[in-house]
């Protein structure tokens, strides 16, 4: 079963100190989402999560074993990462930047199979790139460039799924269709999400960040009550349920004041 725990983690970056003991649990096949302020250590936690960050203190296990007791390429093959950088270094295609999925189980210089083109075709049809299959990445859209790393993501068949601002970029339709293929696949899910909307809509769990702490974590409900909200995000916030889903959501009318 595929799970990830961070066990009271502190992430230093040179002098100054990111995250401050910080545990979250996600849960077999939950989509977990990290919110909080800009600053409030959510992007530094996924790095963590996925061995880009060594923690000072903690740890992180994936399964009963500790992250960083695996090797780099064991670990690829069980967490996929879509950062919020979308660049390229060379001119590949579409397909090309989606086939570096398959790169954490082959052996280096291995060539791409038939199974391997498979996947990948069908990871770029799935988020509506067929037609760019063949287009240069820096050719491409902020939004298309993201729906690509995302298809990549699908390639390398993770059972771990780790998303940083996935939505970035995204017109709405593309951020619905989005984390609805990306719940849909069922995989252990943990993103960092901007749009406080959106993660009440489509996660389980919701850890709200402040100052490189958790400062809540529950269902959405629970974690995302206008009080919290208004209390941390620095903004008169109305909680309600969505006349159709159901869900929680919020409305927001004004900034207040308070400390940055």
């Amino acid at each position: 079963m595929s799970h990830l725990r961070a066990d009271a983690i502190t992430v230093d970056l040179g002098a100054a100190r990111i995250l401050r003991d910080v545990s979250v649990t996600v849960e077999h096949g939950r989509f977990v989402g990290l919110v909080g302020p800009n600053g409030s250590g959510k992007t530094t936690l996924l790095r963590a999560l996925h061995r880009a960050l060594r923690p000072a203190g903690g740890s992180v296990l994936l399964g009963m074993d500790d992250l960083w007791h695996l090797g780099p390429q064991e670990a690829a093959r069980q967490i996929a990462v879509v950062s919020q950088e979308t660049t390229a270094g060379f001119d590949f295609t579409a397909s090309e930047v989606a086939a570096m999925g398959r790169i954490p189980h082959k052996r280096a210089f291995a060539s791409d199979t038939d199974d391997d083109r498979r996947l990948v075709a069908e990871s770029l049809d799935s988020l509506g790139l067929a037609a760019l299959a063949h287009r240069p990445f820096t050719a491409m859209s902020g939004g298309e460039r993201q729906r690509t790393m995302i298809a990549r993501a699908l390639v390398q068949q993770s059972s771990i799924l780790l998303l940083d601002e996935p939505t970035n970029h995204l017109d709405i339709h593309y951020q619905l269709d989005v984390l609805h293929r990306v719940r849909s696949l069922g995989l252990t899910t943990v993103a960092a999400l901007h749009d406080l909307n959106l993660a009440a809509a489509w996660c389980d769990h919701v850890y709200m960040l402040d100052g490189g702490r958790v400062v809540a974590g529950g269902r959405p409900e629970e974690a995302l009550t206008a009080k919290r909200v208004s209390d941390v995000f620095r903004v008169h916030a109305t909680a309600f349920v969505h006349p159709v889903s159901g869900r929680h959501q919020l409305l927001f009318d004004r900034a207040t004041e308070g400390p940055p």
